[in-house]
């Protein structure tokens, strides 16, 4: 039969244990009559809770969830661009980097404030909206703060490594607003994120080009009154020609001594020759023929006379003796007398001489031609020793002038650059695809049926709890067993307990 009631004993002495503490013993079998016996208690304990649970699950409503996913590509403004020089030009990221990088934007709260500022807070959020409107100037950037705060609440940004695919989700009770504000909220995006990526165009860049020219026309005036203060025009042309001008001068001074040596040495060898060359020679000689004349006369007079006369004439015997006579005084030379003879210079003498005017002329001329290229040859080395002591100074100046000019150009292609960059990123997001657009989603999600399975639990947790506590307080021995285990004695009998 039930029990209901305290249990009493025959008073005896306690037991001399030692773990003996005046609290009752249970059995797992006392559990489950105790715990009925507080089913009452359990069973308010539960409605009350399961019932509050219950109401606050009925007023949860549907969301709908709208997504959508973005390709990121490698674009001009993740190309790292030096503002100077050349070092790690062209550098790119990974793709876990470019992802990351364009996450952080998407998950930036400026760009979902410009997407409520775009939709209207009043239609996202009616309830914000409304306190927005109503608000004084002071209070509406903390709920505008608290409306941009619940849509990141509401907002998921996901992206896989190594997969350049970031996905966007959206919750909200309204599945057509849910893929509208989506859609508002990319938009925004690929224009917020130009703004972020993008270098405005920095005046620090228009400043050191201004330095770079002011110290450029320094540089160049310095230049100018360097050239004129050594009456310069081209240093390097200058320097050039002096340097061509002395080679030239040496290769004339070898020429010209080898010249007045070869000379010098033909003028000797005259000298030598004209000491034996007489300086007159005879022309020619005029031949005695007065006998032979003589001779022929008077055979010319005997074949005149022998035409007259005859040969035993005394006429012709004479004229016979004289031609004898005659004749015996040629043969034997006594007759012969020397002619009229004609002196004059003799020619080889003559050429001899005259060419030994022409080279003494010749070697004059040289002389003076290697005096003129001793000095023309000791004026350029001069000028040259002049400019090799005023190359320094010349290097700094054009070395200054040249890294100025070449500054000024670089920081005007940069600014060129710099200006076509934000042009075009301006104009076009290429690296950036909307791989799927945001669409009304057909089902939405609801936490009704969770919530009440966890309070339907959490309450039955509870009510057990309570049973256990009301059990547990309870004073005396809850049952006959429970009373012969804690004072380890028989009970012999059990009698329910009167109500007062």
């Amino acid at each position: 039969m039930a029990y209901a009631g305290s249990w009493t004993s025959v008073p005896h002495d306690p037991p001399a244990r030692a773990d003996w503490a005046g609290r009752p013993r249970y059995a797992p079998s006392d559990f489950v009559t105790l715990l009925w016996r507080e089913k009452g208690l359990m069973l308010a304990v539960f409605l009350v809770i399961f019932l509050i649970g219950a109401g606050f699950a009925l007023t949860l409503k549907k969301s709908y969830t709208a997504g959508s996913s973005v390709l990121v590509q490698l674009g001009q403004e993740y190309v790292y661009e030096p503002r100077a020089g050349d070092a790690a030009r062209g550098a790119v990221p990974d793709t876990d980097s470019l992802v990351a990088s364009e996450t952080e934007i998407l998950l930036s709260s400026q760009l979902r404030e410009r997407t409520l500022r775009k939709v209207g807070l009043s239609v996202v959020y009616p309830t914000l909206g409304a306190d927005y409107a109503a608000a004084p100037a002071a209070e509406k950037p903390l709920i505008m703060a608290k409306a941009v705060q619940d849509m990141g609440e509401n907002m998921n940004v996901a992206a896989t490594p190594l997969n350049p695919v970031v996905r966007i989700t959206f919750e909200h009770p309204d599945p057509v607003m849910a893929a509208r504000v989506l859609n508002v909220f990319l938009e925004e995006y690929l224009v917020y994120r130009r703004t972020v990526l993008v270098q405005s165009a920095s005046p620090a860049l228009e400043r050191q080009r201004v330095l770079f020219e002011e110290r450029l026309a320094e540089a160049d005036t310095a230049y100018q009154e360097f050239l004129a203060n050594n009456n310069l025009g081209d240093f390097a042309a200058t320097k050039a020609s002096m340097t061509q001008l002395i080679g030239q001068l040496e290769g004339q001074r070898y020429s010209l001594d080898a010249s007045l040596q070869e000379r010098q040495g033909r003028l000797a060898s005259l000298e030598s020759q004209l000491g034996g060359v007489a300086p007159e020679i005879g022309l020619y000689r005029d031949a005695n023929t007065a006998d032979t004349d003589k001779l022929a006369s008077l055979k010319v007079q005997r074949e005149d006379l022998r035409s007259r006369y005859t040969p035993d004439s005394q006429t012709m015997q004479n004229i016979d003796a004289q031609i004898r006579q005659l004749e015996a005084a040629v043969a034997s030379g006594r007759t012969a007398a020397p002619g009229a003879r004609r002196t004059g210079v003799n020619p080889v003498y003559q050429t001899l001489q005259t060419e030994k005017i022409q080279l003494a002329a010749e070697i004059a001329s040289l002389r003076s031609a290697r005096d003129a290229n001793t000095a023309q040859y000791a004026e350029a080395t001069t000028k040259l020793q002049q400019l090799a002591a005023l190359e320094p100074q010349f290097t700094e100046l054009t070395r200054d002038r040249d890294i100025l000019q070449s500054s000024v150009r670089d920081y005007t292609v940069k600014e060129q650059q710099d200006d076509a960059a934000r042009m075009m990123a301006g104009e076009s997001n290429d690296n950036i695809r909307i791989v799927e657009r945001a669409s009304p989603p057909p089902k939405g999600a609801s936490l009704k049926k969770p919530v009440l399975i966890l309070a339907f639990l959490f309450a039955g947790f509870s009510a057990l709890c309570a049973g256990l506590l009301r059990m547990f307080l309870r004073p005396g021995m809850p049952t006959p067993a429970s009373a012969s285990r804690t004072l380890d004695l028989p009970v012999l009998g059990a009698a329910p307990l009167k109500a007062r």
